[in-house]
């Protein structure tokens, strides 16, 4: 009797909760292959506004597999992954606020999508200890509803969950955010103390391939500023 209580349980989450999951992913994966799309418009449209006089600022949009993909922008990198899990939120998380997930809690189930800042040098030279930062994630439920954590972008946040779905145009906004935010977060000189000291294998390794670890804000603090809105 216990064994068939075990069993409906196990049916019903099955029927129910791993539906979502399943459905969640399907969402987000859609709109992933939708980025791509977008990155690559991106890339054409600035790349012609730019014109021919140089190439070496051009944008430069890279398909690097079924869950990452990159947009070099002059010296910077951005990376765009897809987390191929579902998650959920903690019960301190604003999105239980909504009247949209009160109305069902399956609509707090999301898939994520991260965009990182890296330096372009940090992949030319093959520079693997080299930082980079997180600047947006954009997260997608079943119905494609979205909200976004991030650098500057504001309008897409939390109180925006469950009347904005993420299609083409609003991406083209979120990409063009954290291109503009990745332009303007300049690379700083580390603070003196942090370099006055450095070991033959890091000098050894720096001369061979360039691998001394860079990042835009090595030995600064780096606020997690803009990701509310």
């Amino acid at each position: 009797m216990v064994n068939e209580e075990i069993k409906k349980g196990i049916v019903g989450i099955l029927q129910s909760k791993a539906v979502v999951k399943q459905d969640v992913f399907e969402s987000t994966k859609k709109n992933f292959d939708l980025l791509k799309g977008v990155l690559r418009k991106v890339q054409d449209e600035y790349n012609n506004q730019l014109g021919e006089q140089d190439k070496r600022i051009h944008l430069l949009f890279e398909d690097k597999g079924e869950f990452v993909s990159q947009l070099k922008v002059a010296g910077d990198v951005l990376v765009f992954h897809m987390h191929t899990n579902t998650f959920e939120f903690d019960r301190d998380h604003e999105v239980w606020k909504s009247d949209y997930v009160k109305a069902n809690e399956n609509n707090s189930y999301c898939g994520v999508v991260n965009i990182y800042n890296f330096l372009h040098d940090s992949f030319r030279y093959n520079r693997e200890n080299d930082a980079g930062y997180l600047i947006a994630r954009i997260f997608i439920n079943k119905e494609g509803h979205y909200f976004v954590e991030g650098k500057r972008q504001k309008g897409t946040g939390i109180n925006h969950f469950g009347t904005s779905i993420i299609n083409e145009e609003n991406w083209q906004k979120i990409v063009e955010t954290a291109i503009l935010y990745s332009l303007e977060f300049d690379l700083l000189v580390p603070p003196y103390d942090d370099v006055k000291i450095i070991s033959m294998m890091q000098m050894n390794g720096e001369i061979l391939s360039s691998k001394m670890q860079t990042g835009k804000r090595l030995g600064f603090v780096y606020n997690a500023d803009d990701v509310k809105q």
